[in-house]
């Protein structure tokens, strides 16, 4: 298709969530909302700026005639490159657009020995990164009414976390993922609460949504990622979405099991150079 690839602005955002939301909406799996709310939006935007500030080079719109078409951003971290998200109007989807965007935001991947997304479940997304060199592993989604009969006393001595424990974090983040989340973890805790394991015998942590939904979970060992999951389900209002699982997280999947969720399959986890990160549940956009 005859489109101008660009490099993406700040003015492009709004834009650029509005069509995500349109692009993602038919593809939204159990468990999830299918349109983003006012909050949600206000979310999404503030990480695309916040990737635009760390990671301008990764960030490409796809426009004809000033409409924009589709977009791509993506980031680095330490030698691993992370596509946050992209996504091509509805109506022309299958036209090389998507490829494209791909190519481009793929140049600031030169000299990463890594790679990592989250992908849909849409079988063109599916062909597009394995031609990328990315091996998918299929992700599970936990869902539905919190069984509070089960939930185990935890002790793990869990405190709140500060960005005093961002060090902390991306030294587990190295160890999990071979890349820490840095510049991430500001925007990461702003969005969410932050639950920290430090002893000597385990370590770990958690970004928790208000919904009880976790961002991240990474930990030293799986006891200790269980135990940050269950902090997450007993916070959980009634309902509670477990996103991102891999079958290298079983953990997660009997956390899950035990309080009573159900579960469904859920697109893809996307590597190269690198295993699906465990004792890990990735972030959807910041990975």
């Amino acid at each position: 298709m005859d489109a101008l690839i660009r490099p993406m602005t700040g003015d492009d955002v709004p834009e650029a969530e509005r069509l995500s939301d349109e692009a993602f909406t038919p593809l939204a799996e159990p468990g999830m909302s299918t349109n983003r709310s006012p909050e949600a939006q206000a979310m999404w935007r503030v990480r695309a700026d916040h990737l635009l500030a760390t990671d301008p080079a990764g960030c490409w719109v796809a426009e004809r005639d000033g409409t924009m078409l589709g977009f791509a951003t993506s980031f680095r971290r330490d030698l691993t490159w992370f596509l946050a998200t992209y996504a091509v109007r509805p109506d022309l989807q299958g036209a090389g657009l998507g490829r494209a965007l791909l190519e481009a935001a793929l140049t600031h991947a030169r000299g990463c020995l890594r790679g990592m997304l989250s992908a849909s479940r849409d079988p063109r997304a599916f062909r597009r990164y394995r031609h990328a060199g990315f091996t998918l592993h299929p992700q599970m989604v936990l869902h539905g009414r919190v069984d509070r009969s089960t939930l185990p006393v935890v002790d793990e001595h869990l405190r709140e976390g500060t960005e005093t424990d961002f060090d902390l974090l991306d030294s587990l983040d190295r160890q999990r993922r071979d890349a820490a989340h840095g510049a991430d973890h500001a925007v990461l805790l702003a969005q969410n609460r932050l639950v920290v394991v430090d002893r000597a015998s385990g370590s770990g942590y958690a970004y928790i949504a208000g919904d009880g939904k976790p961002a991240v979970i990474c930990a030293s060992s799986r006891r200790v990622a269980a135990s940050l999951l269950w902090e997450a389900v007993a916070s959980a209002p009634e309902e509670l979405v477990v996103p991102h699982v891999t079958a290298a997280n079983e953990w997660a999947i009997d956390v899950g099991l035990a309080a009573g969720l159900s579960v469904d399959t859920s697109g893809y986890l996307a590597v190269r150079g690198m295993k699906p990160p465990a004792p890990y549940v990735h972030h959807g956009a910041l990975l």
